[in-house]
């Protein structure tokens, strides 16, 4: 009896169709299009920022990006957190329109935004050995960074010319994180990283909600104890998919 193929943990012909969905409606009228990335930066930085830990709710976030208000009670590090990320954002959406892929100047000029007035060390490797709170995987000593950081450039300019750019995306923030080759802000420039590719595609950004904190870690940790990304790319492939849904809400048409 033949044994059944395993399920692919990303469902490429499913987010094909999606896409190929969407571009059928492109160019999208400039007013959707305001409105789509207004939303998708603020969801996106207070999911993104309370994954780390960062205690403004959405609310308070919005207000914080949209009024510049301060919020009485929380630290000037949750405040400069938001407002970095939506810079790193609009950085991102600069480097898609330039036409330029993913390089060490890039990255360290995505890193310098993330961290901007928080870390002196911002935008430079790091110098000496970190822990990731909880997890099994430990990174690579700081004397190895740069040589590994080398070693996943190499990959990434293979990968990018082989992989499909949803499993391209995913597996470049979970190699990243693996390596974790800077002191702070690993994360949030993780997941930059992975909307890069996925905008560099054409795919809409993608949140991972707060709710799903737990499964992402997890699933980070098998990469890097075990070298097992299944569970991750099958999170990162549904969450592309659902990615697509304010875009239908907005068109008018069913999921």
């Amino acid at each position: 009896m033949t044994t059944p193929s395993p399920t692919p943990p990303i469902d490429i012909a499913q987010l094909d169709a999606l896409k190929a969905r969407l571009d059928r409606h492109r160019p999208l009228p400039p007013d959707m299009v305001a409105d789509l990335r207004a939303d998708m930066v603020l969801r996106y930085t207070f999911h993104s920022n309370a994954i780390e830990g960062n205690t403004l709710t959405l609310m308070e976030t919005k207000v914080v990006l949209e009024d510049g208000v301060t919020i009485g009670g929380k630290s000037m590090r949750e405040h400069l957190e938001a407002i970095n990320h939506r810079e790193a954002i609009g950085f991102l959406e600069e480097v898609v329109r330039d036409g330029r892929g993913l390089d060490e100047r890039t990255l360290k000029d995505l890193h310098q935004l993330v961290l901007r007035g928080i870390a002196d060390d911002a935008g430079r490797y790091r110098t000496r050995n970190v822990i990731i709170s909880g997890a099994g995987h430990t990174p690579p000593d700081a004397l190895h960074v740069q040589e590994r950081m080398d070693t996943f450039f190499g990959w990434y300019a293979d990968a990018a010319t082989r992989l499909h750019p949803v499993e391209l995306a995913a597996r470049v923030h979970a190699d990243f994180v693996v390596i974790h080759p800077f002191t702070d802000g690993n994360g949030r420039t993780a997941r930059l990283l992975m909307n890069l590719e996925l905008m560099r595609a054409g795919y809409p950004t993608v949140i991972i909600p707060v709710e799903q904190r737990a499964a992402y870690y997890e699933n980070l940790d098998a990469i890097g104890v075990r070298g097992d990304y299944a569970s991750f790319l099958r999170q990162i492939g549904a969450l592309v998919a659902a990615s697509f849904e304010p875009y239908w809400r907005l068109l008018g048409t069913a999921a």
